[in-house]
């Protein structure tokens, strides 16, 4: 599963009773409250040595951040989960915890599975909350409603929904080999699949073949869905393909790569081993398409390659 996926599994999101300000109040004021907190820089609060968030009950959020409104993130059988948007405040409150802040992409190599989809939930709405101060249709103040989840114009009562940017990311093949592609601010030697934006009015199949074609020149036909990560860095929806090429001519094109090439699995598996060859994060959906086709074409582990490589 991929990184910060998989939150359904474990949390009811309640989006029925988000209006329900006595439901929530109720929820908020018991003893399964549990209190997500986010400083200005978007990190989480977790305990010092990171490995799980430090949460905060209601009674220390009486007493840190009794003010702050709340935003609902949902609901166990054991806990309903709160973010508090606490910006400038953060600092003072990790201070009195002695907690250790820990930013999204750390989170996500470090905590548990439901811990680091609860964060990116949470940074993807409080993005969101902090973008979102002025109505896009009259200029009017806009005020949080629906338990965090919706803001409305003062002014002429427009409601505003959060948002998240769809982008397309792919693992191309042709004869036994992939097609991967690194930027010019990469670390050495570390070669990615290749992504993009949706644009409007675009299937997401066409996104895989126009930005593949747009990036190395390659013309894609057949394309399947894998998987889908949320990415909320700030707001995106990694969509994840394998697709296949009708050629191996590459032609860079609009300026993103530096360099793309083709990779059968003898080149990856030789170039981890003299460490010419790095692969993306593995916090990353790019990673598990990469992972996936070496499993598919070549019968390799990537995992397995990489701790051999250690």
């Amino acid at each position: 599963m991929n990184t910060f996926s998989g939150l359904s599994l474990v949390l009811d999101r309640a989006a029925e009773r988000r209006d329900e300000v006595e439901w929530v109040t109720a929820r908020a004021n018991s003893e399964q409250a549990r209190f997500l907190v986010l400083d200005a820089e978007q990190q989480a609060l977790a305990i010092p040595d990171g490995d799980a968030l430090r949460w905060l009950d209601a009674a220390e959020r009486e007493s840190l951040l009794p003010e702050l409104p709340v935003t609902l993130l949902g609901v166990t059988e054991q806990n309903a989960f709160f973010l508090l948007n606490a910006g400038d405040q953060g600092d003072a409150v990790a201070g009195a915890l002695g907690a250790r802040r820990l930013p999204l992409r750390e989170a996500g190599l470090r905590l548990p599975a439901h811990e680091a989809g609860l964060f990116a939930y949470a940074k993807g709405l409080a993005h969101w909350q902090r973008e979102m101060r002025h109505c896009h249709a009259c200029g009017g103040a806009l005020q949080l409603v629906a338990s965090g989840h919706r803001a409305q114009c003062m002014g002429c009562g427009k409601l505003h929904f959060p948002r998240t940017d769809a982008a397309v990311i792919v693992i191309v093949e042709h004869d036994g080999a992939c097609l991967l592609g690194r930027q010019a601010n990469w670390p050495p030697g570390r070669y990615s699949t290749l992504a993009g934006f949706v644009e409007p009015g675009e299937s997401l199949e066409d996104a895989v073949r126009r930005e593949v074609a747009e990036e190395a020149g390659v013309r894609v036909d057949q394309v399947q869905y894998h998987s889908s990560q949320p990415w909320p860095l700030p707001a995106s929806l990694m969509v994840g393909f394998t697709a296949t090429a009708q050629g191996r001519a590459i032609q860079l094109r609009d300026g993103e790569l530096e360099e793309a090439r083709w990779f059968t699995p003898a080149q990856i598996t030789a170039g981890l081993a003299d460490g010419s060859f790095a692969t993306p994060p593995k916090l990353s959906v790019s990673y598990r398409l990469l992972a996936h086709w070496l499993s598919e074409r070549g019968g390799l582990d990537l995992d397995a390659l990489i701790a051999r490589r250690r």
